[in-house]
């Protein structure tokens, strides 16, 4: 039997640091976010206030997105070891950004809106990944892990297609195609939705009672993921409610695994971070401000440059006396490259997180 691995004998339960840690800032985010909805639930009509935009867009998911720096470009180590992918990976996206948005601002807005859904999906498949890193399971089990997290995310995009337009959008309205086809799948998507989530919960009672014991990190994920995602996007049509149940589910789990890997390392010796050894993964304050900075300072020039809605807020700091840009061609070149942070975010997660089988540590690729 390998060493280290979880079975009958062996009931610890595979934190990534410890139950203090990855409660409040991994698995706690999607439960409470999916209380907070019942308790905010409405007609569905109301946008986001002020506040509201400020804690969720700007300081959660658009924050989250600068997380990856620390990564990559942040660790003289991985930028090193990777810099033909690092550097090729933001020109490309640049580049068919350009491509795309000259053919039309939709076609744009919905290559990132699937790209996003997608990097989504499988951030809750990762996390799934890793509290299950340490159990024997069966090929048959470890299939049916994967079909219940696919389920418990794509079932709500299927719906979500299905009855269009709703009052609230992933980027911008349209973003999503809108087909017919979608609404006659819809009704057999939501059996099979429950199907395998039931066909789960009777897995997990079958081994819970053979092996003596219960992975509860693992099935606290699964279930805040079908919380926030169905109470999200299927049982509400608010832009709050998705906002709030979508980003902090995502977004803060997303920054507390890179600040645990990195800090981890920081505490360790490993890596080579310069100041930012001393300082920004050393208190996790200015880690966290730092990205709210980045954030703050990329929302300044979307406000003043493109969207203009929140001019008040950005004026402090002059974004306001940016001038407002409506020329095609102009932004068929600032919106890629206003929205590369995001766009590289998305691609680079697809390789910045690995796990070596020998200790069950990150490796970059």
């Amino acid at each position: 039997m390998t060493a280290g691995l979880i079975n009958a004998k062996s009931a610890k339960q595979p934190w990534l640091s410890s139950p203090r840690f990855d409660l409040p800032f991994i698995l706690a985010p999607a439960l409470l976010t999916s209380l907070l909805s019942l308790y905010f639930a409405g007609d569905g009509s109301e946008g986001l206030s002020l506040a509201s935009w400020v804690i969720l867009v700007l300081m959660i998911d658009v924050a989250h997105v600068y997380a990856t720096l620390y990564r990559t470009y942040f660790d003289r180590e991985a930028f090193a070891t990777n810099k033909t992918l690092l550097i090729a990976i933001p020109l490309l996206c640049f580049v068919l950004g350009v491509l795309l948005y000259s053919l039309g601002a939709l076609f744009f807005w919905r290559a990132m809106a699937y790209l996003a859904v997608f990097h989504f999906v499988r951030q809750q498949y990762g996390f799934m990944a890793l509290y299950a890193r340490k159990e024997l399971r069966s090929r048959f089990a470890v299939f049916v892990d994967q079909a219940a997290v696919y389920a418990a995310t794509l079932y709500p995009i299927i719906y979500w297609h299905a009855h269009l337009p709703r009052h609230f959008n992933w980027f911008v309205e349209g973003d999503f195609v809108s087909l017919g086809i979608f609404g006659t799948i819809e009704p057999f998507c939501r059996l099979l939705y429950f199907s395998i989530l039931l066909f789960y919960a009777f897995k997990e009672v079958r081994i819970t009672l053979k092996n003596g014991f219960f992975n509860w990190p693992r099935n606290l994920l699964l279930l805040g993921t079908i919380f926030s995602w169905w109470l999200g996007i299927v049982w509400s049509n608010s832009d709050l409610i998705f906002t709030m149940t979508n980003v902090v589910s995502h977004g803060i789990p997303y920054m507390a695994l890179v600040w645990l890997f990195h800090h981890g390392r920081r505490s360790e010796g490993g890596g080579s971070f310069d100041f930012f050894k001393n300082c920004l993964l050393n208190f996790a304050p200015a880690f966290f401000l730092f990205l709210v900075l980045l954030a703050y300072v990329e929302e300044g020039f979307w406000d003043g440059l493109v969207w203009r809605e929140h001019l008040a807020f950005f004026a402090p700091f002059r974004f306001d006396q940016l001038p407002a840009i409506t020329d095609a061609a102009a932004l068929s070149v600032l919106v890629p490259l206003l929205s590369l942070p995001q766009s590289t975010h998305y691609v680079l997660d697809g390789f910045i997180w690995k796990l070596k089988d020998r200790d069950n540590r990150f490796s970059v690729y």
